[in-house]
Order: structure tokens, then C-alpha cells, then sequence
């Protein structure tokens, strides 16, 4: 099969998730800056979130190129990254209903972890799929990021119990890690067609 299928229904997935979160976003009734003071911790959760998907699509997409075909093993694990990425809208928005108390802040971090964790998975399979002489696998190398970003999930999600605010400068930092542009996947790609 083809991977353009599961290029455009990922795109359109997240898309939607996108969508769904933005539409979360509550608009004061008031006219006033004043009215806006209390929506910037809603409105910074927003935008980490909406970081982290950016993330993921960009990263997905560059994963994705490094493939010609795509077996029903990659599909599943796909659905199964995008399930976890689906579960964003309702956990940003748990965070931000609650003033980012303990538990929410916790879940939201269980979120990005399974998220990695799923990613992760469909990035194997596709290394499993090429072979000895993997593109893919050549492009991450050692991946420290990709390692060190579920070790650091995990020790917010024990820290959200004590100190929520933590936790979340935690999730910010993973995300500023992977928001400087990957070209790793770019490099060996263009190493290959030398």
C-alpha cells in the first residue's frame, strides 16, 4: 500500500484536533483588556498544546517520507498515535477548567507520555519494514530526544502530585527540545539521493 492514504488522514485527523481545541477557547463577554487577564493561563495551555501537535505533524510527516509503502502493522500503530493525540483537546481543556490542579496537570502528562510512547512504536515499525539498511534509522541515530522526552514525562507526572506548576514548566521544556527544526530525517534523506 501506498503511504499517501495515511498522509492525508493523518493530516485531517489532526486537523480536527486542531479544530476541537481552538473551539475550546472561551471568548470573555466583556470588551475590555482588562476582561482578558484571567485567559492567559487558558490561552498559554492552548498554545502548548497546540505546539506539541504541530510537533508531532511535522514530525510525522518527515517520518512518513522516509517510507515507500506501508504495511497494515504501520496503520494500526498510526490509529494508535492518533488516538493518543485526539485525547489533547480534553486534557488542555481538564487543565484549564480546574486551574491546573494535581490530577489534571498528571493526566495531561499521561498523555504525552502514551503519545510518545505510540510514536515511538509506529518509528520502529517502519525501521522494521526497511530493512538492514534503514533510512530511517540511520536519520535518528541514537535519538536522545526521543528517549529522554518519556523519562522526562515521567518525572512530571510524579512531580504534578506536589507541584503542578513543575510538571507543566517540564512539558514546556520537551516541547521547546523538539520545536527546534529536526532535520535529521532531512539529512539523510538528501545523503541517500547523493
Amino acid at each position: 500500500m501506498g503511504k499517501s492514504r495515511l498522509e492525508a488522514f493523518s493530516d485531517g485527523v489532526i486537523a480536527i484536533i486542531i479544530t476541537i481545541m481552538v473551539l475550546e477557547l472561551r471568548v470573555p463577554s466583556e470588551g475590555t483588556w482588562a476582561a482578558l487577564a484571567p485567559l492567559w493561563p487558558v490561552f498559554l495551555s492552548y498554545v502548548l498544546s497546540f505546539v506539541y501537535l504541530g510537533i508531532y505533524w511535522n514530525n510525522h510527516h518527515h517520518m512518513i517520507h522516509t517510507s515507500s509503502r506501508v504495511t497494515g502493522g504501520m496503520l494500526w500503530a498510526n490509529l494508535h498515535l492518533l488516538f493518543w493525540l485526539s485525547l489533547f483537546p480534553a486534557a488542555t481543556a481538564w487543565m484549564d477548567t480546574t486551574h491546573f490542579r494535581p490530577v489534571p496537570v498528571a493526566l495531561y502528562g499521561v498523555v504525552l507520555l502514551m503519545a510518545a510512547l505510540a510514536y515511538w512504536i509506529l518509528q520502529q515499525l517502519i525501521i522494521r519494514s526497511q530493512g538492514r539498511h534503514s533510512l530511517l534509522r540511520h536519520a535518528i541515530g541514537r535519538d536522545w530526544k526521543g528517549k529522554s522526552s518519556p523519562v522526562l514525562y515521567l518525572l512530571a507526572i510524579v512531580l504534578a502530585g506536589r507541584w503542578p506548576r513543575a510538571a507543566l514548566g517540564i512539558y514546556a521544556a520537551v516541547a521547546c527540545l523538539w520545536l527546534v527544526p529536526d532535520s535529521r530525517i532531512e539529512r539523510a534523506m538528501r545523503s541517500a539521493a547523493d
